[in-house]
């Protein structure tokens, strides 16, 4: 109850402020914009369209979602957490924050390249979906693991792509590869170990991070 109590003070903090969500909103529509105008009326190929669509994403989470455990630190209410709340909980809060984030964000992105880029066509969308629902728990645990480990950094803007790239690119180049499957065509059980590959990934960044959390939320 404490994590869902938590969670509800974040988001009812985003909707006051907007930052993360202006944030988001004006990183995609310019993202997108500059590769329409760059591509112009040239033609690009299916997969090159598929991967800019994860670039996109990659990119769009790094300007959205840095602030989970930044803006405690800005408030002066870090201490306040660490005293009423237990760091799993803490955690399972500022996820399920991250986690609507991503989902929301990602389902406009998407949502965006149906409608603008012609030559991205799904073949087989149970296996994209698949790979856009792990994709974007993937996504959201790691950056809330990455975004506790910088709020107390001086740097925080820079450091935050700096971790998130090599923790995410595992992620990233598999979601890249289910992607290509799921414009050709292929069933879910052609592309099984791509899926298991990412399946676990989320166990173990899930697993790491509850592990792991209490040593740097209080350190």
């Amino acid at each position: 109850m404490k994590a869902l109590a938590l969670f509800q003070k974040d988001w009812k903090s985003e909707v006051r402020t907007r930052y993360a969500i202006n944030a988001l909103a004006m990183f995609i529509l310019v993202t997108i914009s500059v590769i329409l105008f760059s591509i112009g009326s040239e033609k690009i190929t299916d997969y090159l369209t598929g991967g800019l669509l994860w670039v996109v994403i990659f990119f769009s989470a790094m300007s959205g979602l840095s602030r989970a455990f930044v803006s405690e630190e800005e408030r002066g209410t870090t201490l306040t957490l660490q005293l009423i709340a237990a760091p799993s909980t803490v955690f399972s809060g500022k996820l399920l924050f991250n986690v609507l984030l991503v989902f929301l964000m990602n389902f406009v992105i998407t949502f965006l390249y149906e409608i603008l880029f012609e030559s991205f066509t799904i073949e087989n969308y149970s296996l994209f979906a698949l790979a856009f629902l792990f994709g974007n728990i993937g996504i959201a645990v790691s950056s809330t693991m990455i975004a506790a480990i910088i709020s107390k950094a001086s740097s925080k803007g820079t450091l935050y792509p700096v971790l998130s790239f090599p923790i995410l690119l595992p992620l990233i180049l598999t979601l890249l590869e289910l992607t290509k499957f799921s414009m050709d065509g292929k069933t879910i059980e052609e592309s099984f170990v791509e899926l298991a590959i990412l399946v676990s990934y989320d166990v173990i960044m899930l697993t790491a991070g509850y592990l792991l959390f209490d040593f740097i939320w209080k350190d």
